[in-house]
């Protein structure tokens, strides 16, 4: 089973996500913080991170640096997901490593466009 790690210091956010990415058979961890994140990368890498950009002690793009630097840390698919619509913070957050991002809100549509975009998608369609 594909595993995914919902990275948001919001509660309702990572509430909301997990149901969205079990409801497509992909086995889900969360945490609130990157620094959290990236200690559970390190025990076992995920298939694919869903990532907020401003949060405690390790915002998104430490984070995403941080796991790109790491072994293994390449392979993961991340989704950067923002309420910024800044264009440069966008540009920013993919050229750092991201693959894909999401604005916030988003739904269950938009969310598994983007997993099929890059290339997680099909299971969910399964579902």
């Amino acid at each position: 089973m594909r595993t995914a790690l919902i990275v948001d210091d919001s509660a309702v956010i990572r509430k909301v996500a997990r149901r969205i990415l079990e409801t497509a058979n992909l086995q889900v961890s969360d945490a609130e913080d990157g620094e959290t994140a990236l200690a559970l990368c390190m025990a076992e890498m995920p298939d694919v991170i869903l990532l907020d950009w401003t949060m405690p002690k390790m915002d998104g793009y430490e984070f995403l640096k941080a796991l790109r630097a790491s072994p293994g840390g390449g392979q993961p698919k991340v989704l950067f997901c923002t309420t910024e619509n800044d264009v440069g913070a966008i540009a920013r957050a993919l050229h750092g490593g991201a693959d894909e991002y999401i604005m916030k809100p988003f739904d269950r549509d938009i969310l598994m466009t983007k997993l099929e975009q890059v290339g997680l998608g099909r299971e969910a369609h399964a579902a």
